[in-house]
């Protein structure tokens, strides 16, 4: 259990992820591969090798399964992109809203495990003396940890570490004053280095896009501040317009061209959901990917999914939260398709970014320049372009086609019509909302497969409108047209942290169930 051995040994940490755990800190460089401490911090080593878990352990690569139930089970569902054709459980599971405590601890599990811990271990050897490594440290944990607190709420974060009997959580609200503030240490480190034009030592480290690029690195943190501010926009919204004007403000800005894109190449693992829908086939597009994109006639629809093997030439998906009695029930619908076939994982795309500044200029928020309109037509084109489709302006210009009514051809009872009614040209004289509705909407699109960030944007603005559960098996704990809200806290902090387990309840401010809203998930008004 994650917390014991916290408790146990302050880390544990892994040099290439072979180095096992010891009950005695100190005496780690006696490792059991005869590796000296000498050659271990040699050209830094002993730090660098603490990056490839938390590069892999984000969105977990390997094995898949652990995937399926960090996300893939998760958020891929609940945030429209994608739908099971297997009734796992009998088909009382996430995806009808009995949240299964057995997959649901994995993301806590990775995160901890592999992301926290080995920031905390770079902390320990470089903070101080080797800051280039510490920022950089921090920048992962950030866009590591935001995810694990937008998935449960109030989470172990300043506490962690420490051999307190019961170690606190804070609440979503400190997690987030904190991680503006990593954000600032490793900007203003980040930017000293490339201004001095200091080599970067992290190239040969580095396995995302940016390999050891100092400058590209300053564009990635300044663009998830931004992330993070619109994130608490409704909860905060003085706070999250300081820090997204902050992001675009600094020097470097954040990303604007697809070579910026921030992507994980692993030199090993595909991407998991290519096995999961592929190989296993438990998982198909969803519904409301073909009622929207499909209603759209949208050319990434190509990229994104396979056609069905059992309806030739047509997208078919998958309604969520229905009754299924076998897998060969919907197995034949559409696959994922060509955009996970790669070692590409990507986690920000340059579409997001303008797409974020859109809306913050709908806000009113200093964006550097263009109007909510040339940022929203720049997010569609960017997206576009990094999937090497043609047809963005005539898309960009329609303001007729809308989502379609969705149509189960195997079974009718599953039929809807449509929700997400608004069409793809901007609309000047269009209200604030319906402007957001179109923004979100194509964020939602531009950001397939990563269901994640997708899942907390539908939570904070109710956008894309998505087909609500046809079957609850929540016993009336999460509703059927709001979706899931949170995960339960994990059985293995129950366990072992109970204490920790009650602050954290205590401020998360209502049950620990699926139905109860995180913080910056509010009931007020987008405007």
């Amino acid at each position: 259990m994650i917390i014991n051995n916290i408790k146990r040994t302050a880390i544990c940490f892994s040099f290439l992820a072979v180095v096992g755990c010891t009950d005695n800190f100190e005496e780690i460089n006696n490792n059991p591969y005869g590796i000296s401490q000498q050659l271990l911090e040699q050209d830094f080593n002993n730090i660098k090798g603490l990056f490839g878990p938390m590069f892999n352990n984000i969105l977990v690569l390997t094995p898949e399964w652990k995937y399926q139930v960090q996300q893939g089970l998760q958020a891929d569902i609940w945030s429209g992109y994608m739908a099971t054709p297997t009734p796992f459980r009998g088909g009382t599971n996430n995806t009808t809203y009995d949240l299964v405590d057995g997959w649901n601890g994995f993301a806590w599990g990775a995160a901890y495990g592999d992301v926290m811990s080995n920031a905390y271990s770079i902390e320990q050897q470089a903070k101080g003396k080797y800051d280039q490594f510490y920022a950089l440290s921090l920048i992962l944990k950030v866009e590591g940890m935001h995810r694990v607190t937008d998935t449960y709420g109030p989470i172990v974060y300043s506490k962690f570490g420490t051999l307190d009997p019961v170690i606190g959580y804070d609440s979503q609200e400190e997690v987030y004053d904190l991680m503006f503030k990593e954000l600032d240490f490793a900007v203003a480190e980040l930017t000293k280095r490339v201004d001095a034009n200091e080599v970067s030592t992290f190239a040969t480290t580095d396995i995302t896009s940016y390999k050891g690029d100092y400058k590209q690195w300053v564009k990635f943190a300044n663009s998830l501040r931004l992330r993070l501010a619109m994130r608490i926009v409704k909860k905060n919204p003085g706070l999250a317009k300081t820090e997204a004007e902050k992001a675009i403000a600094q020097k470097f800005g954040v990303l604007t061209t697809n070579a910026d894109v921030f992507k994980v190449v692993s030199p090993t693992f595909n991407n998991p959901i290519a096995t999961i829908s592929n190989a296993w086939g438990d998982i198909r597009m969803s519904a409301d990917m073909e009622s929207i994109m499909g209603g759209y006639a949208d050319p990434r629809l190509a990229v994104f999914f396979s056609t069905s093997s059992q309806f030739t030439g047509q997208f078919k998906g998958v309604r969520t939260g229905i009754e299924i009695a076998a897998k060969a029930d919907h197995v034949d619908f559409s696959a994922v398709g060509p955009i996970v076939n790669s070692k590409n994982i990507v986690l920000m795309t340059t579409a997001e970014v303008y797409l974020l500044r859109a809306e913050g200029v709908l806000r009113g928020w200093n964006m550097g320049g263009g109007t909510a309109q040339s940022f929203y037509e720049a997010g569609i084109t960017s997206s576009f372009e990094q999937h090497a489709v043609s047809g963005a302006a005539t898309y960009i210009a329609d303001n007729v086609k809308t989502a379609k009514a969705y149509v189960d051809p195997n079974f009718p009872v599953n039929n809807a019509a449509a929700l997400n009614i608004v069409t793809v040209a901007w609309n000047a004289i269009a209200t604030n909302e319906v402007k957001l509705q179109k923004i979100i909407t194509q964020k939602w699109i531009a950001g397939f497969p990563e269901g994640q960030e997708a899942w907390s944007d539908y939570r904070r603005t109710g956008y894309p409108k998505l087909l609500p559960v046809l079957k609850n098996t929540s016993g009336g704990v999460i509703s059927s047209q709001l979706g899931v809200r949170r995960v339960n806290f994990v059985q293995s902090e129950k366990d072992g942290n109970p204490g920790g387990v009650a602050t954290g309840v205590t401020k998360l401010g209502g049950a620990d169930n699926g139905g109860t809203r995180i913080w910056w998930d509010t009931t007020a008004s987008n405007f």
